[in-house]
């Protein structure tokens, strides 16, 4: 499940231009040019392309310090590094330290795939003062995400239809129509991008990193990824193990899973997440006004997806709030929990017969803005995970897999299970069952789990330390809710990754923070 941050655009036309010209693959023929020698012309962020998130440009962080954006040449096709080249937008903002003390450039993937990285760092970048006082901060659109080639599907009326649809379907029709929309929102990514769908696989994005490294100035890659992050830096360390740097892995993808066994482990992770949810609403001396017990919270919102598959109830007009588009919105509440205030008054409105506060929710989920464009994280998304993924699953199988997915989650269970659909029919084939981190005489990566996060299992941070090999990843546990740990504010864990990034020193292996 995707997590959009929403931002929004200006100079359009400039933006149209080079999105337009970057989507089709086509750029400079780079037979007689040295990408790792370009120098990158870092000038004033403009406004977030729609494709991005749309939204202002970004503000000065505290202390007055502009956020600069550059655009890095990249090879089209990794296989033909003299051939074409595609345009990937890049962010920074200068340390805010002594040049002397400066370690170099900490670049940061925030997930997806498909996040933004131009639109995700300013957002955030205030919480990481205290790595600015040794590192450039830095951030990218991954190719095929926003600015760097971004693949374009469906238009954003097509995509109001697209999240309407029955994405839970009960009978034969439903599921038609469901696979008939699925291959018509595919066939639209290789018509409108089919020259740089075979070319946005995480492996080409670990490429481009160390590509980023080189022209950034580093001697090794300084790295925080969080996510779907935490795969680009696993495979990253697997193709460079000698060019990794001080590296975190926070809300860690499994690396060993297939997309079923990951569909699987998120419906038991959402379900952990609701449960929690449940139990802290009911738990507070103040009443719960969305029930009187934690079962009783979570019947109330079952009841109210069936009821709302019957009949959706007004949305943002003029949508409606539908049963798939609910799900959505309580899944996007659930990756925080400062998010779960949200939902309860999404579900004490939904209840009297108003959908809009879970319909913003689920349109952040799916990356649509205020103005009704949407960004490319879904086309982004599908695109790479497609690329990357093997697997083609078809409606008899998940068919045949509903009743082990309900019992993961009697919520979320069909929702993730029928979401395997979404590379059949797809144009480009997947690279391999699962991403390979493995990453022998790597330097230390220090590996994040959080117990309560929905999005990534807990489970995934020791399976990513044992993939990554010995000696390579150090496992710290955070016991607490939500998709990630350094967000949360919790002093230890912040202390160790800081610690870590900032003077090299490893936490012990199994450090646990409360």
């Amino acid at each position: 499940m995707p997590n959009p941050s929403p931002l929004r655009a200006a100079a359009l036309t400039l933006s149209a231009v080079l999105l337009a010209a970057w989507s089709t693959g086509c750029g400079s023929d780079s037979k007689n040019e040295d990408l790792t020698a370009q120098k990158l012309s870092w000038k004033e962020c403009p406004a977030p392309s729609d494709s991005e998130g749309g939204g202002s440009a970004p503000s000065p962080l505290p202390g007055g310090t502009e956020w600069q954006c550059a655009t890095m040449k990249a090879p089209l096709d990794w296989a033909d590094p003299k051939g074409d080249t595609i345009g990937l937008a890049l962010i920074r903002a200068r340390t805010s330290g002594d040049e002397g003390k400066r370690i170099g450039s900490l670049i940061f993937n925030f997930g997806g795939p498909g996040g933004s990285g131009v639109t995700t760092l300013p957002a955030f970048g205030k919480d990481y003062a205290a790595l600015r006082t040794r590192y450039d901060l830095v951030s990218f659109d991954p190719r095929g995400v926003g600015r760097s080639a971004g693949v374009k599907c469906e238009d954003d009326a097509q995509l109001d239809s697209y999240f309407q649809q029955d994405a839970t379907p009960d009978d034969d029709a439903e599921t038609r129509d469901l696979l008939r929309n699925t291959k018509t929102f595919n066939a639209a990514c290789e018509k409108n991008s089919g020259k740089v769908l075979p070319h946005v696989r995480t492996t080409d994005a670990a490429r481009d990193m160390d590509l980023m490294r080189q022209v950034l100035g580093d001697d090794k890659l300084h790295y925080f990824g969080i996510s779907y992050g935490t795969e680009l830096g696993g495979v990253y360390a697997h193709l460079f193990p000698k060019n990794v740097g001080r590296a975190v892995f926070d809300g860690v993808v499994d690396p060993t899973q297939d997309p079923e066994q990951s569909s699987l482990g998120q419906a038991k992770g959402f379900q952990l997440a609701l449960d929690n949810f449940a139990d802290d609403c009911t738990s507070k001396v103040e009443d719960c006004p969305i029930g009187d017990t934690a079962q009783d919270v979570k019947d109330r919102i079952a009841k109210l997806l069936k009821d709302l598959e019957a009949k959706p109830i007004p949305g943002i007009f003029p949508r409606r709030l539908t049963q798939t588009a609910a799900t959505n919105g309580i899944a996007q509440s659930l990756y925080s929990k400062d998010f779960w205030e949200y939902l309860t008054e999404g579900l004490q409105q939904a209840y009297e017969g108003d959908g809009k506060t879970l319909m913003l929710l689920s349109d952040s989920m799916n990356g649509r803005n205020q103005n009704g464009t949407y960004s490319n994280i879904t086309a982004a998304n599908i695109s790479i995970n497609c690329a990357d993924d093997k697997a083609r699953y078809t409606a008899d199988f998940v068919r045949s897999k509903l009743p082990e997915f309900r019992a993961a989650s009697p919520l979320f269970g069909d929702y993730l299970a029928w979401g395997m659909v979404s590379c059949t029919d797809w144009a480009v084939p997947g690279a391999a069952d699962h991403p390979d981190v493995s990453a022998p005489g790597a330097a230390p990566i220090l590996v994040v789990g959080n117990t309560g996060d929905p999005a990534t299992p807990y489970e995934g941070a020791r399976k990513m330390v044992d993939a990554l090999g010995k000696g390579v990843g150090v496992e710290l546990t955070y016991k607490g809710q939500g998709h990630g740990a350094y967000d949360s504010k919790n002093k230890c864990v912040q202390g160790a990754v800081n610690g870590y990034l900032l003077t090299g020193t490893v936490p012990k292996a199994g450090t646990v923070c409360a």
